[in-house]
């Protein structure tokens, strides 16, 4: 088989979703692809019959990858190919432990940052002036490629309300609104679908599956895009996938959300809730006007086609257009670390 060799370097369930869309297209154009999971919180069930596991970085370094994208961190310097970081989310305003904006931080190990819209674009950019070790290429995310394909979506009679939720514990909205969500739940008016982060407390887990009924459902899945683009309206925190929801011009009500901004409902209050829902399902012109403004800064394409632009941004620096002046620091400790976590010793 000839053509470039792709890898996806994964770490969480979460990230078969974000690169399907850019298999596809690799797959569509010829190419290879093939997957290596790292760690433990990755199942490797996920993968379909017909996707390439590479299950050592040997077979990753018999393979030989040209491109390794990755929708998370960190990657090893050891593996061929150049590295393409192309985010797990979108930048939600979480804070690091230093109280800067995890988005952002730059830990040396990504030739080139493909950027979902100008508010990322831009800072990335500035930092890539700063490091010169790095290059920016604003293309869209590929996860959202599918979000826009809206041929086989299921729609509920009565309005649909998704909740999702992040997992920490200082931001989740979960234990919270538990007493409120089953009442609403019981009262029949609205259809309740329940996602989770996975690495959502087990407890809190079990609490919310213990309220399914037939007004409410709670969804195990690496793939939460069919839920978005069923819910009319989605109650959340500070979880990033609040932003892929918005993204269909669709209302989200927050608690307690970390940086709340215009384009959302946040309230402090659970015993707002209900009426909040309410509000959001009448679509206000004025609340919908900010969605707008939002999707134009964080993520204007609405064409399905961001995979292709990270593909052609990649072919890019291959090519040696659009690389970096300088190259990435050899960052000894954290590769070593790498290295003692993969067994691998090879040099």
């Amino acid at each position: 088989m000839t053509g470039k060799r792709y890898l996806f370097y994964i770490s969480q369930n979460y990230s078969y979703a974000i690169l399907r869309p850019l298999q596809k297209a690799i797959l569509a154009r010829g190419d290879q692809a093939a997957w290596f999971l790292e760690g433990k919180e990755v199942n490797a069930d996920y993968l379909q019959a017909d996707e390439q596991h590479l299950l050592s970085i040997s077979q990753v370094q018999l393979y030989c990858p040209d491109v390794v994208f990755v929708p998370g961190n960190v990657v090893p310097n050891f593996i061929s190919g150049i590295k393409v970081g192309v985010f797990h989310g979108f930048n939600a305003g979480k804070l690091n432990r230093r109280g800067f904006q995890d988005h952002f931080n730059i830990r040396g190990c990504f030739d080139l940052y493909c950027t979902q819209g100008p508010n990322t674009t831009l800072p990335f950019i500035e930092l890539a002036k700063q490091h010169q070790h790095f290059s920016v290429k604003q293309t869209g995310w590929p996860a959202l490629d599918p979000l826009f394909d809206f041929t086989s979506v299921k729609k509920n009679d009565k309005p649909t309300i998704l909740m999702c939720s992040t997992f920490s514990r200082a931001l989740t909205c979960a234990p919270h609104l538990f007493e409120t969500v089953k009442r609403l739940s019981e009262s029949g008016k609205w259809q309740w679908l329940i996602q989770f982060h996975p690495k959502m407390p087990v407890e809190i887990v079990e609490q919310y599956k213990s309220l399914e009924s037939e007004n409410l459902s709670f969804i195990e899945t690496d793939n939460v895009i069919p839920l978005l683009q069923q819910a009319d309206v989605m109650v959340c925190d500070t979880s990033s996938v609040l932003m892929m929801f918005l993204m269909l011009n669709k209302p989200v009500v927050t608690y307690n959300n970390i940086s709340p901004k215009g384009y959302m409902v946040n309230i402090s209050d659970k015993e707002k809730l209900e009426e909040s829902i309410k509000y959001a399902l009448s679509y206000p012109a004025e609340l919908q006007a900010k969605v707008k403004c939002f999707i134009n800064d964080t993520h204007p394409y609405i064409d399905g086609k961001s995979s292709c632009r990270v593909l052609d941004a990649a072919d890019e620096v291959l090519n040696g257009k659009n690389r970096a002046s300088k190259p990435k620091p050899f960052n000894f400790l954290r590769h070593f670390k790498m290295r003692k976590k993969l067994k691998y010793w090879k040099f």
